[in-house]
């Protein structure tokens, strides 16, 4: 998830999406944001008049749309797309990030959500927003795969809540069991909903 090349500000918000799923949107501070991003931070108030609450609404907006997007990248790592094959490559990033680095990250829209949905409207609204953008590509998905398309939102939202859920027991527990479990048993019902004539 190198940002190389970026501006200041576009590193800001990837830097900002970085803190925030470590730590928190409490513990993420405007300054830490800008030694991560290694922006002067006197660009902070330049590029983010709203102060942190539109930095962590951007940051947000950055990781729901880049969720979106990866879901066309694990579809062309499978041979012969699946419901069950998208789901396990949701999955396997947060299994071999874990596996590989430890737990400290977790999903940074999520991590808004706990920290600000009741007391930030705006972010209340950036993060369902998030959550939509990352949920569409799925359900399309879904549904080129075969699944009636009145179905297909309703599993992508159950996709993504069972991953944000396994993602939390994880860090909890350090240890994937709830990753490989929720790809394992919830596998057989998306490919099942291919079957389906409505």
């Amino acid at each position: 998830m190198a940002e190389s090349g970026r501006g200041p500000r576009e590193r800001m918000v990837f830097s900002a999406a970085q803190l925030i799923r470590r730590e928190g949107v409490g513990a993420t501070g405007m300054r830490e944001v800008a030694a991560h991003a290694e922006a002067p931070r006197g660009s902070l108030q330049h590029y983010f008049p709203g102060g942190k609450e539109q930095l962590v609404n951007e940051a947000v907006g950055w990781a729901g749309r880049y969720a979106g997007k990866r879901v066309t990248r694990f579809l062309a790592t499978l041979a012969e797309p699946t419901p069950s094959g998208l789901f396990a490559e949701m999955v396997r990033q947060w299994t071999d990030e874990y596996e590989t680095v430890g737990f400290a990250g977790g999903c940074p829209v999520a991590a808004a959500t706990v920290d600000c949905a009741e007391s930030s409207t705006s972010t209340r609204e950036a993060v369902a927003t998030a959550f939509a953008t990352w949920t569409g590509p799925v359900a399309e998905a879904l549904t080129d795969m075969g699944v009636p398309g009145e179905r297909a939102g309703a599993l992508a939202t159950l996709m993504i809540s069972a991953l944000e859920g396994a993602i939390l027991i994880a860090r909890a527990e350090q240890d994937t069991r709830a990753l490989t479990t929720v790809t394992r048993e919830l596998g057989p019902l998306l490919d099942a909903a291919t079957h389906t004539t409505g």
